[in-house]
């Protein structure tokens, strides 16, 4: 049977292993999804043990995908440009990487029947998760894309490394453009301290869109902050989560699962839990 697996630190809490048997069940495809947690400083020796075990792929998550856009032999495009991997693909005695995150977070705003195209969006965040999504985000033409992060220097960076992609510029909280925006995204990591965003409710005027990509069983804390403000639709990560999974899936298997039945699953057993 073939194996597959994610790989993070800490690990136990990850709802990887639910999405994938979900798949493949549903595709009837034959293949075993385990969560590995890797010590901190041997996460290549555990892929490497995987591998020689007949791992086929594996996802990846915090703290390590950094470490494996530099174990990988070979980048996707998306990959290359986010600077890191989450998903392991081993093909042909190579390993090849990839990230999905920001395919899955356009493919669930889509599936929730937010387009992106002319819109102006603003993105809370310049760390990791931002820079996985920015390039998708591109793809999907919006009018603008404001990058904003506490600290101003990492978010021009990132607007400087995009730019050719797009019209996306940077800048610190207290520095966003006083404008309306359609789009607001957080992809800092406010929600996990249950703090809310330190930006003016102004930016909520517009009734946006408002997304934020942590998720639990509860409502998060920008989610709750912006329909206070008046957001017009606020959406979780949860969704994001299993639209990348499905992509990974995809690039393992050649089959691309249908999303919805395992949104739904996966809702339910947060509420249940």
């Amino acid at each position: 049977m073939d194996q597959y697996a994610v790989f993070g630190n800490p690990i136990a809490h990850s709802k990887s292993p639910f999405i994938h048997k979900m798949f493949a069940e549903q595709t009837g495809q034959s293949l075993h999804y385990a969560a590995i947690l890797s010590p901190l400083d041997g996460f290549a020796e555990s892929v490497s043990t995987f591998i020689a075990s007949g791992g086929r792929g594996a996802n990846v998550t915090v703290p390590f995908k950094e470490q494996a856009f530099k174990l990988v032999e070979q980048l996707s495009p998306a990959a290359r440009q986010a600077g890191s991997v989450n998903t392991l693909i081993y093909q042909d005695g190579k390993l090849l990487g990839d990230n999905t995150d920001g395919i899955g977070l356009v493919k669930d705003l889509l599936f929730n029947g937010v387009g992106l195209k002319d819109k102006a969006v603003l993105i809370l965040g310049a760390g990791g998760a931002t820079r996985g999504v920015v390039l998708p985000i591109l793809k999907q033409q919006p009018g603008m894309l404001h990058i904003a992060n506490r600290t101003a220097a990492k978010a021009e960076e990132l607007a400087r490394h995009f730019c050719q992609f797009g019209p996306v510029t940077g800048s610190g909280l207290e520095a966003i453009p006083p404008m309306a925006f359609d789009v607001v995204i957080n992809a800092s990591s406010s929600s996990l301290s249950g703090e809310s965003p330190d930006i003016a409710s102004s930016y909520i005027a517009n009734q946006p869109v408002c997304y934020d990509m942590v998720y639990g069983k509860e409502i998060t804390a920008f989610n709750n902050w912006c329909a206070a403000q008046g957001a017009g639709l606020t959406l979780d990560g949860l969704g994001m989560l299993v639209e990348q999974a499905a992509q990974s899936f995809y690039l393992w298997r050649g089959i691309m699962p249908d999303t919805q039945p395992v949104r739904q699953a996966l809702r339910m057993s947060l509420s249940q839990a």
